[in-house]
């Protein structure tokens, strides 16, 4: 499905309109893949549209920028405010956000230091990721015939265009499958992640996610699910997982800001069955929060007045 278009796009300080929104085909991310992205969300909330952890997606910008070299020409304080203008002019109450750090037309060539540093933000209405129905009774993943890119090939921990190459094999292959989503395995056959989502396990009772040693990025959401389980007095363990834990789950999820919270019901086509308890009790608190019903964790989000 296409993208929405809005009316502006903010590219290097400037509300451009959205069919002008263009680079020159030269660019060098285009051709090497040397840039670095966020997805954050907006939610409609009784105080207005307001973003989630969105100083926590920026920051996470500006690091994988500097792990790239990139030198980000705006602050974090001004990419807040510059997403905050776009959807004040935009007129949405929710929607995707869509930075952009990418390198400006310059010297081609896989030295990619002499060449400026751009930046954009777009925004625009987008729904549940994987589809109203996977977010109330789970969707089905295959274990992908990809190998998760390891730290050392690509640092797992930035959100780089190029690395997204290994997320889009998987998620191919899982829905030529007809699977709804991938999971993948690093090179040891431990597992890593979805193709765009962390990994959560339910087993006696704990909940388990794979450590980021394992290839694992650091999701925004991953975090702030990880944080709403302390609170909630639920076990929490970072651990090493392999396929066969999948198979045994009690429960099973996905986070990311595209997908929010997601029950597994499936993988490899061993049923892990409907939405448990703890994926229930965490999906409707993370609901809570990004929809401004829960005071205790209003501080996670921006609203955008």
């Amino acid at each position: 499905m296409p993208v929405p278009t809005v009316d502006k796009i903010w590219m290097d300080g400037e509300l451009v309109d959205w069919d002008d929104a263009t680079v020159h085909v030269l660019t060098p991310t285009l051709h090497y893949g040397w840039g670095v992205f966020e997805g954050i969300r907006a939610y409609e909330t009784e105080h207005g549209p307001a973003v989630f952890m969105h100083r926590a997606h920026m920051e996470r910008l500006v690091r994988s920028a500097q792990i790239l070299q990139m030198t980000v020409p705006y602050t974090v304080d001004e990419l807040m405010e510059a997403t905050r203008e776009l959807i004040r002019v935009n007129g949405l109450r929710s929607c995707y956000i869509r930075p952009l750090v990418y390198l400006g037309y310059g010297e081609m060539g896989l030295n990619p230091l002499p060449s400026s540093v751009r930046a954009m933000i777009a925004v625009w209405p987008w729904g549940t990721y994987l589809g109203d129905e996977g977010l109330t009774n789970g969707v089905d993943a295959k274990i992908s015939s990809w190998t998760r890119i390891g730290s050392n090939m690509i640092p797992t921990g930035t959100k780089a265009c190029g690395v997204y190459i290994n997320s889009s094999l998987a998620k191919v292959e899982a829905l030529n499958a007809g699977y709804d989503e991938a999971i993948l395995l690093n090179d040891s056959g431990r597992v890593a992640e979805g193709s765009g989502e962390n990994v959560f396990v339910v087993k006696d009772g704990t909940l388990l996610t794979p450590p980021l040693a394992d290839g694992v990025l650091r999701g925004v959401t991953r975090e702030a699910i990880i944080g709403f389980a302390h609170d909630l007095g639920i076990p929490f363990a970072e651990t090493v997982l392999l396929r066969q834990d999948l198979y045994t789950a009690d429960e099973a999820f996905y986070t990311g800001t595209a997908a929010e919270v997601v029950p597994i019901r499936s993988v490899d086509d061993r049923v892990i069955g409907p939405p448990g308890p703890i994926t229930t009790q965490l999906q409707d608190t993370f609901f809570a929060t990004v929809q401004g019903r829960e005071p205790r964790y209003a501080d996670l989000l921006d609203v955008v007045a």
